[in-house]
């Protein structure tokens, strides 16, 4: 025995069936549920068997658009005759999950239908718009099919023309299966809510950007839901004080009120003085008059602009493009109502978001398609009205950030060099750091290589005094002969001439001659005695330009009187041209010396022939050179490279300091020395300072 009954569209179905029998043996049941998914009839079977006497009750599940189904009962063979006693079908359901009420809701096709008022290509409702359906294509569990048309209200109207659009959309849509209506705008609603019956009888209706007022006058239906705006011209004029401190008037800039779809509620409040300034209307004119009108506006004005559908010649033209020439006019600041009207150069207000109205309606036609009803989706008021401000025009007018309502977001503020270029400025900033590092690291080194240079030249001055002390130790017997000569000389002299004066005639001329020498030996006396403080003066390293012409003279006059007592012959040719260097005079004469007291040493087992030469010249146009050579032994050969180390001597009661100490003075001026081997016999030492620039 065969059943067969149809039920209505939907997704999903539920079979609840209880039979009860009283015949012996095996009882088949066959359940087919014939469901179209996917435009392709799909049968699915639930078979089940039972052993009388007995009470069967079964559920079947399932997704799809059910169209029909069959119950199949028949006793097994074994029964077949007997007397059977079918107590009847007690119950049989065919719904939806839901109560049965719901069932038409729930097997909805997933598609909607958007009709929003005005023109698409305008900014606003294009923003609208991409907001729906980036909500719809985030919805990929249950892909939805959406159909969109512009009514474009704001340009055209009138019976004829509403007619025709429905006779468009009934053609269009004849073969188009819709889950849900979307009106965008109080306009599109009233034209959805007229049309329903006839086009789409059995679609819920979600609307979008419809204003408290127009929504109260409405009274929709409950079939009906959607979002309300709150759009109150009492916070555009909150906005304008807050530009303008003093504010007094209010310039309203808009298309006349019939033409006006969105706004058109401001209208009551304005007429009704709601507010305690003076209200302007520029309503419904021509461009020209308004752009003169707004450029001559008191101080203590703003502007508040809704939109203007008309540019200067008279043709439509998009609200936001018409701000364009009003902004370019107007001499104050201008209040908007849209966020896509902040770009083109209004100041900002309190405005009406696109996406946050885009993404609400797209969740409420969502949640219908996936089961709900618009009962349980009641309309209520949302959160798309929002403080935005104009940084550009805020700074063009002077208006503090500190001045903005609460909560106020500041759109096309220029980022600062920091948030325009952060990782750039993190790694200049690393850089920085690195390199402030590595600088103060190197000024830490280079004060200790300079303290350490001062140090090492301190030590070096000890060094060289007390090199200087042995030197005059050795010739002390020298200076004491030397010192001796002129102080007897001027003893004589002295008392020659109290011998003349005590005569009867005394010779004034004998005794000026004699005082003349006393004078003579006297300076030869202080000269030594210079000589020799200037030698054993203790002073730190001091660098001046002197002449290395007169400091080797000095240097071959202080040792003439030794050299003469020792049988050395000195002779001392110097450059013509003065020798300017830079250095230490004291210590460039000790390495002279030095030099000098060596060859003397030197030539000590000689018994003839003892000479040292003294040289200087010049060594191109960088460099001068002194030469001290003796007529000594020489130096052996092997010992060339080992005569400046410290330490090493070739003398018997010698310290092995005074070469050392010469080759550390002269490296100190930034010079070399060097000695080498005569051919003709004896030694001789160079040394090489650079010329002073």
């Amino acid at each position: 025995m065969y059943w067969t009954v149809g039920v209505g569209n939907g997704s999903k179905f539920c079979f609840r069936a209880l039979w009860s029998t009283m015949a012996a043996g095996a009882i088949s049941i066959d359940l087919e549920v014939i469901v179209l998914k996917d435009r392709v009839r799909r049968t699915r079977q639930f078979v089940r068997n039972w052993r009388a006497p007995s009470q069967v009750a079964f559920s079947f599940h399932g997704y799809g658009q059910v169209v029909g189904f069959r119950i199949r009962w028949s006793p097994a063979p074994n029964a077949m005759g007997k007397a059977i006693r079918l107590s009847g079908l007690i119950i049989l359901l065919v719904a939806l999950l839901p109560p049965v009420g719901l069932r038409a809701q729930e097997m909805r096709p997933h598609s909607m239908l958007v009709l929003d008022q005005s023109d698409r290509r305008g900014p606003f409702y294009y923003q609208i718009f991409a907001a729906l359906r980036a909500e719809v294509g985030a919805h990929a569990h249950a892909p939805t099919t959406v159909y969109s048309e512009s009514l474009d209200l704001t340009r055209f109207g009138g019976e004829a023309y509403e007619d025709s659009l429905r006779q468009f959309l009934e053609t269009k849509y004849r073969d188009r299966p819709i889950g849900v209506v979307v009106a965008v705008g109080t306009a599109a609603l009233e034209l959805v809510l007229r049309w329903r019956p006839s086009l789409w009888p059995q679609a819920p209706v979600v609307f979008a950007l419809v204003e408290e007022t127009e929504f109260a006058r409405l009274r929709p239906p409950s079939f009906v839901t959607g979002g309300i705006v709150a759009t109150k011209f009492a916070d555009a004029v909150k906005a304008a004080r807050a530009v303008v401190p003093n504010l007094t008037t209010i310039a309203l800039v808009a298309e006349d009120w019939k033409r006006q779809l969105v706004f058109h509620n401001w209208k009551e409040e304005v007429e009704a003085g709601a507010t305690d300034v003076r209200v302007i209307e520029i309503i419904g004119l021509p461009m020209e008059e308004v752009l003169e009108r707004v450029s001559t506006l008191p101080e203590n004005s703003a502007i508040v602009y809704s939109g203007l559908y008309s540019g200067r010649t008279g043709s439509y033209q998009p609200p936001a493009e018409t701000l364009r020439l009003v902004a370019a006019k107007a001499n104050r600041p201008i209040i908007v109502a849209s966020e896509t009207f902040i770009e083109p150069g209004g100041i900002g207000g309190f405005v009406l978001v696109p996406t946050t109205i885009g993404t609400d309606v797209a969740r409420r036609a969502l949640r219908i398609l996936d089961g709900e009803i618009p009962e349980r989706l009641p309309p209520s008021v949302i959160d798309a009205v929002k403080p935005v401000f104009n940084w550009h025009q805020m700074q063009h007018w002077n208006v503090s950030e500190a001045s903005l309502p609460a909560g106020s977001r500041i759109e096309l503020r220029e980022p600062t060099v920091l948030e325009k270029y952060r990782w750039r400025a993190v790694m200049l900033a690393a850089a920085l750091l690195v390199q402030a590092v590595l600088i103060a690291f190197l000024l830490h080194e280079r004060h200790l290589r300079r303290k350490a240079e001062i140090e090492a030249r301190n030590r070096l001055s000890q060094l060289a005094h007390i090199n200087r002390q042995a030197t005059a130790g050795e010739l002390s017997s020298s200076i004491a002969h030397e010192l001796n000569q002129p102080l007897g000389s001027i003893l004589t002299n002295a008392e020659t001439a109290e011998l003349i004066l005590g005569g009867v005639k005394p010779d004034l001329a004998e005794v000026r001659e004699i005082i003349s020498d006393i004078k003579r030996d006297d300076l030869r006396a202080s000269e030594v005695i210079r000589r020799m403080r200037s030698l054993l003066k203790r002073a730190p390293f001091e660098t001046k330009e002197i002449d290395l012409n007169l400091t080797m003279r000095e240097a071959f006059d202080f040792l003439a009187l030794q050299a003469s007592a020792r049988n050395v012959a000195f002779y001392l040719q110097t450059s013509p041209q003065a020798l300017r260097v830079k250095g230490d005079p004291v210590q460039l004469q000790q390495v002279i010396l030095n030099l000098i007291v060596n060859s003397m040493d030197a030539m000590a087992k000689m018994p003839y022939g003892r000479t040292i030469i003294g040289r200087t010249e010049v060594d191109g146009d960088a460099s001068a050179v002194i030469s001290i050579s003796d007529s000594g032994p020489g130096i052996p050969q092997d010992k060339l490279n080992d005569i400046f180390d410290p330490f090493f001597t070739t003398k018997e009661q010698g310290m092995g300091i005074g070469l050392s100490i010469a080759r550390t003075i002269v490296l100190a001026h930034s010079g070399q020395i060097w000695a080498e081997n005569q051919s003709g016999g004896g030694a001789v030492f160079h040394l090489s300072l650079p010329l002073a620039a």
